[in-house]
């Protein structure tokens, strides 16, 4: 594909998509469900050293505008800057203590629904009266009380979902984006609930307000026979591909697929992290420059808990998807709220990602998928293994480089 020519805040000439071909990248999910409640954007401040010195690229941040929802997402005035996480002064000091350590902010973009601010057609909350981006009850699809078109994606229920295909709104979020890229000082983007809207419009947004860094929220059921989940997911992760490849590939997204059946693996079948052909079985397996994989977010853990990895099991998810390619994040509640050793294993597991160069494209090997038991060699010179089955690499030039719970690894 052809690479848009972009500019960063030096007016350097850059790609969009450079930090993707890069492969570097290492995320921090830097709050939770409950982070509304404790003065979020102070507590960060005082975090940002230690984030970039555990060798964090960027930091996902929850939704930074005024919100119908303490959360942030249902969103209705979207420049006003003064949230439950705090004033628009306190997020302008976070940004700009973050880009003095070379960590990039991660805006959550909420754009598939809006919160009306005046009863419209049908006495529905549809209009935008009073407020920037004052839209009418046009920017609403019509299966959600609105005048618009039908809708090019899924369903928020509840709330006015907005509809992408008016070209009013589009140029009005396009104008939004860049506000958020250039003034404010996001230079990342996560896409909310992305099965809202065509991937198209996320391909135009990203293409308008070129963040550095993209990543949507493709989240649908894996394959399930009951309450069994099946071993087979490629109809899955065939889904994420396809939104990624609706964005002109500049978008990564959650690797969904690991994570469902990473959190079954470790309950003693590690058979499943194999693919029948032999790859990974999650996005990583098939595309791993656009797989951002994780353990836990703030819907699937926290304390909505929808979805949880298996706590007594954590480490072993981390040292799968810190050594592996593909993107890892790591989720905020694991790495500062739990026990400081997890903190600290994390960090190890970071240091020998970057330290051996592994990056999203970097090769993998499977030498081992048993219900107790998963090794593999990723590029020339890391070798891990999950589970308790016993093994080592073999040959004298291996040495142990960290090991913990169920878990280690070894470097050249």
């Amino acid at each position: 594909m052809g690479y848009i020519q972009g500019y960063d805040e030096n007016n350097q000439q850059t790609d969009i998509g450079s930090a993707v071909r890069n492969g570097r990248e290492i995320l921090l999910q830097a709050f939770n469900w409950e982070s509304h409640k404790h003065d979020w954007w102070r507590n960060l401040e005082k975090k940002v050293a230690d984030i970039a010195k555990s060798g964090f690229t960027s930091a996902w941040l929850p939704p930074p505008t005024q919100s119908f929802a303490p959360e942030g997402y249902l969103p209705q005035n979207l420049y006003c800057l003064n949230s439950s996480y705090g004033s628009e002064h306190l997020l302008k000091a976070l940004l700009q203590k973050m880009k003095q350590h070379k960590v990039r902010a991660m805006a959550d973009i909420v754009i598939n629904h809006r919160v009306g601010t005046t009863q419209g057609h049908g006495g529905k909350y549809n209009r935008y009266d009073g407020i920037p981006m004052p839209w009418d009850e046009r920017a609403v699809t019509s299966c959600t009380g609105g005048l618009g078109n039908r809708s090019t994606g899924d369903n928020f229920q509840g709330v006015p979902n907005i509809d992408h295909t008016q070209h009013f709104v589009r140029k009005d979020i396009i104008g939004w984006l860049k506000w958020l890229r250039n003034t404010v000082g996001f230079q990342d983007f996560r896409f909310d609930f992305a099965r809202g809207y065509s991937a198209k419009y996320a391909k135009e947004y990203i293409e308008a307000a070129r963040p550095i860094f993209s990543v949507g929220e493709y989240w649908d059921s894996c394959n399930y026979n009951g309450c069994y989940l099946e071993y087979n997911q490629d109809s899955h992760r065939q889904r994420i591909v396809n939104w990624i490849d609706g964005t002109g590939q500049l978008s990564t997204a959650f690797d969904f697929t690991t994570k469902g059946i990473l959190q079954e693996a470790v309950k003693g079948q590690l058979w499943r992290l194999r693919d029948s052909q032999g790859k990974p079985p999650g996005v990583m397996g098939w595309w791993p420059s656009r797989a951002v994989t994780f353990i836990d977010n703030h819907d699937t853990g926290s304390t909505q808990a929808h979805w949880p990895f298996p706590s007594n099991h954590v480490m072993e998810g981390y040292a799968y998807i810190l050594t592996h390619p593909g993107i890892p994040t790591v989720f905020y509640d694991q790495f500062y709220d739990w026990d400081t050793s997890i903190h600290d294993q994390i960090v190890k597991l970071i240091d020998i990602r970057k330290r051996q160069d592994i990056h999203s494209r970097s090769s993998i090997r499977i030498f081992e998928a048993q219900p107790n038991l998963y090794s593999a060699m990723i590029g020339e010179k890391v070798c891990m293994k999950i589970g308790d089955g016993s093994w080592c690499p073999s040959g004298r030039e291996w040495t142990l480089a960290t090991c913990g719970h169920k878990y280690a690894v070894w470097h050249k």
